[in-house]
């Protein structure tokens, strides 16, 4: 450990790290060819885009916005269903109070490894087999999603009492007794908030999936924008913002209502 360490070596150690820090900053900084001049004039280019925007939308193509909005909306719902459910029934074995390393090691591993993979590299491979469809997003959020969420399931099993788990053994219980009537009633109210924040992640997710071309207020966003069209990109961020908060609204709400529950 570092604290067990003469102090001059401590003092080495801590200047060097902080030279390697700064050095990795500066060496992306150059890799990714930042120009001073550009920067200085951000906040005037930007300024003018917000207007070409929001000064005059193009009221018009609401009801379109409408629609693909709840297209990437019924994309986030599907794929956070089938993602839970999933995450549900692997990441509860691979909690450290239910099952042995042989089982729950290789459970961890694979999460870890679809965590590693962004959800659009995950679409692409599936629209392959799929094509350009919303049920292409759909099974990209699902899958992406697993890697977190089973993560999340575990982490909460394990941080839950256990003795309930235990009383149901000593019964007799096996490990779906066990599961079902020890440690269901306990962790369920913290999974159903998870549940609501990974759809929560998935809306969020859903337009960005919809710049490949899976459909969704992304899909709109593309097109619109690659036409210069600013006025009808206006219009789409308006409704993208308002639809985005109201659902982070509701879904804030409930899960309060979950979490308070759960310490009854």
């Amino acid at each position: 450990m570092m604290s067990a360490l003469p102090i001059r070596i401590r003092s080495i150690l801590y200047y060097f790290t902080w030279g390697a820090v700064l050095c990795i900053i500066f060496a992306a900084i150059k890799s990714v060819n930042i120009n001073p001049g550009d920067l200085k004039d951000l906040p005037i280019n930007f300024v003018h885009y917000m207007r070409l925007m929001f000064q005059n939308p193009d009221w018009s193509k609401l009801s379109e916005a409408l629609h693909q909005t709840w297209r990437s909306v019924s994309m986030a719902w599907a794929g956070a269903v089938l993602g839970v459910i999933l995450s549900t029934l692997l990441g509860i074995p691979a909690a450290n109070t239910v099952s042995p390393a042989w089982v729950r090691m290789p459970l961890r591993a694979t999460f870890a490894v679809i965590r590693a993979i962004p959800e659009v590299i995950i679409a692409i491979i599936i629209l392959t087999v799929t094509g350009l469809t919303p049920f292409t997003g759909a099974l990209a959020l699902a899958i992406g999603g697993i890697g977190t969420h089973a993560k999340w399931t575990y982490e909460a099993v394990e941080n839950a009492p256990f003795g309930a788990a235990e009383a149901v053994q000593a019964a007799g219980g096996g490990l779906l007794e066990t599961i079902r009537w020890g440690l269901w009633p306990t962790i369920s109210p913290e999974l159903y908030s998870l549940a609501l924040y990974r759809f929560e992640i998935n809306v969020r997710t859903s337009a960005v999936l919809g710049l490949i071309g899976v459909g969704g207020i992304g899909d709109m966003l593309t097109g619109y924008t690659q036409y210069r069209q600013w006025d009808v990109v206006g219009v789409l961020l308006i409704v993208v913002i308002v639809i985005t908060m109201l659902i982070d609204a509701a879904s804030g709400y409930i899960r309060g209502k979950l979490v308070s529950q759960s310490f009854r």
